[in-house]
């Protein structure tokens, strides 16, 4: 949907924090059917440019799904040029690539996520209430915010850094899950949604990036690309970059399963008859 939302500065409003993945796309039905209140006026998803096109199918299959609008925000430089520009001396907004250090395998500060994520949010909701640039009452609370942390993530809770954003965390309310979300979606009948990030981010288990590897080829070169292009480093970070924590390029980390790893091992050493030789 794409329907504006007219709205007075001295009105209340709630807005969605959509990253499309799990949580927060069950947050979003729930609340379409009517069980959070109230229902949010509009969501907001902010892309970076480099999200897996199953998420953004996905988007297009929540926007028939959803009584109120999303809005899709992107910063004008996206995370990949960002990255791009940064291996030639240009500003870099930390993305938390994997490094050598003296204590082992370290990672670069995560700043993506406050600077192609939370910023175009917050640029989009004050446009939504109506508020100028760096204007806004800083005790009186003009949004909601609906946040998809579920009750297995509630560490990343965090009262908002806007003065006149509250933040609420409606899955943690109810006492949700992750499984929980995914046993709802399953009841609904709702497909299961994609993982919702970047194809080259570091936060990525091995299972994930096998998914990503046989699911989405285009998504993986991109990772495998990005993962080649960091290696002489970034501004103010001359040392070799790795997506992936073995510290080896991507295209060559073994990413097979326990299962599979067996496998192989079991073949590999399949007896020849020649133990009594």
């Amino acid at each position: 949907m794409l329907a504006t939302v007219p709205r007075s500065v001295t009105a209340r409003m709630h807005i969605l924090s959509l990253g499309a993945g799990v949580q927060s796309s069950t947050l979003a039905l729930m609340a379409a059917a009517g069980e959070i209140a109230p229902m949010p006026d509009a969501a907001v998803f902010a892309d970076t440019g480099a999200e897996p096109h199953v998420v953004y199918e996905w988007l297009q299959w929540l926007e028939q799904k959803l009584p109120f609008p999303i809005y899709r925000v992107r910063k004008e430089e996206g995370l990949t040029r960002n990255i791009e520009r940064a291996i030639i001396g240009g500003r870099f907004a930390g993305a938390p690539f994997f490094v050598h250090s003296p204590r082992g395998v370290g990672q670069l500060r995560r700043q993506c996520t406050g600077e192609f994520k939370i910023a175009p949010i917050v640029r989009k909701v004050r446009e939504l209430v109506g508020l100028a640039p760096r204007c806004g009452p800083r005790t009186r609370k003009l949004v909601v915010q609906y946040i998809g942390i579920s009750l297995d993530e509630w560490t990343r809770m965090k009262p908002s850094r806007v003065p006149w954003i509250e933040h609420r965390w409606p899955l943690v309310e109810r006492r949700l899950t992750r499984n929980d979300c995914l046993v709802w979606m399953r009841r609904q009948g709702f497909p299961e949604p994609p993982r919702s990030a970047c194809v080259y981010c570091p936060y990525r288990s091995d299972a994930e990036w096998r998914a990503l590897r046989d699911r989405d080829a285009r998504g993986w070169n991109e990772a495998i690309r990005i993962d080649r292009l960091i290696r002489t480093g970034v501004r103010g970070v001359r040392h070799p970059l790795y997506v992936h924590r073995s510290l080896r390029p991507l295209s060559e980390v073994d990413l097979r399963s326990a299962a599979e790893y067996g496998q192989a091992s079991l073949f590999a050493n399949e007896c020849e008859g020649m133990c009594g030789v």
